[in-house]
């Protein structure tokens, strides 16, 4: 996108006069591992070669990477010592907790090995290598025009070519994962780690104060990180949680810097970036400006308010609760977030006009005209059909993850109907192969279920499609609410009715009467099953369309960036897809509004101003402010703040999964983790501007000085060789 020359030129050459290192070429920037090699970090301000960065050929800091439950984590020692963020060990903390040892709100360390407790749900991926199959997947397609088919047989060549680096070597996972839409994959081998324990999870006051209301906000003072500890079975090769594992041996592990870093310093993250989509036309910003970002953000406030009141007298339901609650409401304020920039920058307007501009490019151009000619108005067409049944499509993709009891009716009628299309004689054979896993899936449902909770969002889910246009009515809601009735009677009598009758609703009977026999799953039914069987039916229906769309937006993708590079004589970077990346920027304020400036790093004063007001997101354990006033910093004090440093702020280029990230400083050291983006920047996923983009990460200074004088981890500061 366009942004302010001035403004840009003026912030270049402010870095070019601070202390001469602060060189960048202001342009997005997660750059894939196929691309390091072109960038020159050494001008940028890198001290260390660029090939330790990363080294196809030896070890580097790429091998200190992890991928650990859809965050980003990095080994801090050769014992397997992963840090990463709070929230990420989040979900892991809940499940270990009970109301009599709530490491939720009260933290955990594990003091000895044998004291670290399972993170169940979560497992550790390492990138081992990468090759580029571009032309297998899209040679398989060179000849096909009908769009189900193609997009049917990229996603086959795409499954084909992982099975095949896995049958050349079962030692790792492979993944082919397209890096520009229609235009170019890349296969991805990685090794997983399934034994991974919590060793110190600090106190939630700590790893998640200020809540929500500072969620996404800068000045932050959030102690976002926690440590777990990778396990292998004693050959080293990967195993499921055992007490005979032993801890993992990593290639290269991050030496933390407990100095830290100053303004203006050069800095880099690599890491696991979610989704962007940069790369996109007008119409799939509207799409997300009109209909998605405004639907999901409101309905889980709706979702979060119901679930905060069921669990504010029960603290078992509470503590189900929590990881939902948590990701719900990350997720709506970065919408919100979203929607605000989108209406601030009126980015909708701006793609338009970029995308006049291409149109014009390709009229103009008699070769270019032949080749993509109508491909502006394809995707306008495309669109005008996608935008015509979005409400419908939105809610069936929200009733099963909003709705518990409805995904497992959707898990138990997918098994029954699997086990139902097998051969006779081998339907005992596939019931023993597959019961356990669908045991685990459901068994994960209902690890943040509450019945009451799933009665009143059901309700507001059938409300919700009730209301819906005419053209694109829910037949299977529409079947159980009769016309001329009231309809908030006849959606309490359909709800009411369907939970009396299900057995689904309690746990026990479906994990161990229900699963446990492949006769009383056979022969099981209900009007839950019964519904739920009738919107699968529909959304299957849909499906169909949906491939063909999908198929016509595979290649549209892929020509609209081919053509725009063309139009704008440079490459692309591709957007973000949770493959590895690095990004590189400096220590950073910036301006949100007019005649104000924030400074790039807050302090140990501010979580005690923060907490003076009346919030009670703000509180936080007494020791923090003995030790303030009495000035007990240690070694971990910034010298020219006389206080502890506890976040930092930079102008990297992340986003979602770049949770967890290690920030590096120019000799490659540990001096922060990424946990955050400031308010303006959660616009990221679709524009980037070194104006208003800021990422936020807590100061390894922080985490070293609440581990050591907080919760007397000592022994870890020790491991890490601090």
């Amino acid at each position: 996108m366009k942004f302010n020359r001035k403004i840009a030129a003026l912030t270049g050459m402010m870095a070019l006069a601070i202390a001469g290192t602060s060189w960048k070429v202001f342009e997005e920037g997660m750059f894939p591992l196929s691309e390091i090699s072109k960038l020159d970090l050494k001008k940028a301000g890198l001290k260390i070669d660029q090939k330790d960065i990363y080294n196809p050929d030896g070890v580097s800091l790429i091998d200190a990477l992890v991928n650990v439950g859809g965050c980003t984590g990095s080994f801090v020692s050769d014992e397997g010592l992963i840090v990463t963020n709070h929230h990420c060990a989040f979900s892991a903390v809940q499940l270990a907790s009970t109301p009599e040892k709530d490491y939720l709100t009260n933290g955990f360390v594990a003091r000895q090995r044998e004291q670290e407790i399972e993170a169940k749900g979560l497992t550790c991926r390492i990138t081992d290598s990468y090759e580029d199959v571009s032309s297998k997947v899209l040679g398989a397609v060179s000849n096909e025009t009908d769009p189900v088919n193609r997009i049917k047989i990229i996603n086959d060549q795409m499954r084909i070519l992982a099975e095949q680096a896995e049958k050349a070597d079962p030692s790792i996972k492979a993944e082919v994962s397209e890096m520009f839409i229609g235009k170019s994959y890349v296969l991805f081998r990685y090794k997983t780690i399934q034994d991974v324990r919590l060793v110190y999870i600090p106190q939630r006051s700590i790893g998640e104060f200020g809540g929500e209301t500072d969620n996404w906000v800068w000045p932050r003072h959030t102690g976002d990180y926690s440590f777990m500890r990778a396990y292998v079975a004693p050959d080293g090769s990967p195993a499921k949680f055992s007490k005979d594992n032993v801890p993992y041996k990593p290639k290269k592990f991050l030496k933390v810097n407990p100095k830290g870093v100053n303004e203006e310093d050069f800095v880099f993250i690599l890491g696991y970036p979610g989704r962007t989509f940069r790369h996109r036309p007008a119409q799939f910003i509207k799409y997300q400006e009109d209909f998605l970002l405004p639907y999901v953000s409101e309905l889980y406030d709706f979702q979060n308010k119901v679930m905060e009141e069921a669990g504010k007298n029960d603290k078992i339901t509470e503590l189900k609760l929590a990881t939902r609650i948590k990701r719900n409401a990350n997720t709506l304020k970065n919408y919100r977030g979203k929607l605000k920039g989108l209406s601030g920058l009126q980015l909708v307007e701006q793609k338009r006009k970029e995308d006049a501009a291409l149109s014009q490019f390709i009229n103009s151009n008699a070769e270019v005209k032949q080749k993509y000619g109508t491909l502006m108005s394809d995707i306008d067409k495309l669109y005008g059909q996608i935008f015509s049944d979005a409400s419908q499509d939105m809610w069936l993709s929200q009733i099963y993850t909003s709705t518990s009891l409805v995904n497992i009716a959707r898990q138990v009628n997918n098994f029954k109907q699997s086990l139902a299309a097998q051969p006779a004689a081998s339907r005992t054979e596939f019931y023993n192969s597959n019961i356990a896993k669908l045991e685990q899936a459901v068994k994960n449902i209902y690890n943040s279920y509450d019945l009451g909770t799933d009665r009143t969002i059901f309700k507001r889910m059938i409300t919700d499609a009730s209301a819906l246009p005419q053209n694109q009515r829910i037949k299977a809601v529409d079947k159980q609410l009769s016309k001329g009735f009231d309809k908030k009677e006849q959606v309490n009598k359909f709800v009411e009715s369907t939970l009396q009758y299900t057995k689904l609703k309690d746990a026990s009977y479906t994990l161990n009467t229900l699963l446990k026999s492949q006769k009383a799953i056979t022969e099981y039914n209900d009007p839950l099953l019964a519904f739920e069987q009738e919107l699968s039916a529909e959304a299957n229906q849909l499906k169909t369309e949906k491939d063909r769309r999908n198929g016509l937006l595979n290649k549209l993708m892929g020509d609209y960036v081919a053509v725009k590079e063309q139009f704008l004589k440079k490459d692309f970077i591709p957007d973000a897809n949770s493959t590895l990346r690095l990004t590189y920027g400096y220590v950073r304020g910036y301006s949100p509004a007019d005649a104000s400036y924030m400074k790039p790093f807050t302090s140990v004063k501010g979580i005690i101003e923060k907490g003076s007001t009346n919030n009670p997101e703000f509180a936080y354990p007494p020791q923090i402010k003995d030790l303030w006033l009495a000035k007990d910093f240690g070694i971990f004090a910034k010298k020219d703040m006389n206080d502890v440093p506890v976040a930092l702020l930079y102008d990297m280029d992340t986003t979602g999964g770049n949770s967890g990230s290690p920030i590096m400083d120019a000799n490659g050291q540990l001096i922060g983790v990424n946990f955050d983006r400031a308010y303006e920047a959660t616009i990221n996923d679709y524009a980037w501007n070194p104006a208003y983009s800021r990422s936020i990460g807590v100061d390894i200074r922080y985490v070293l000085w609440v581990a050591s004088k907080i919760d007397k981890a000592d022994f870890l500061l020790k491991e890490m060789g601090i």
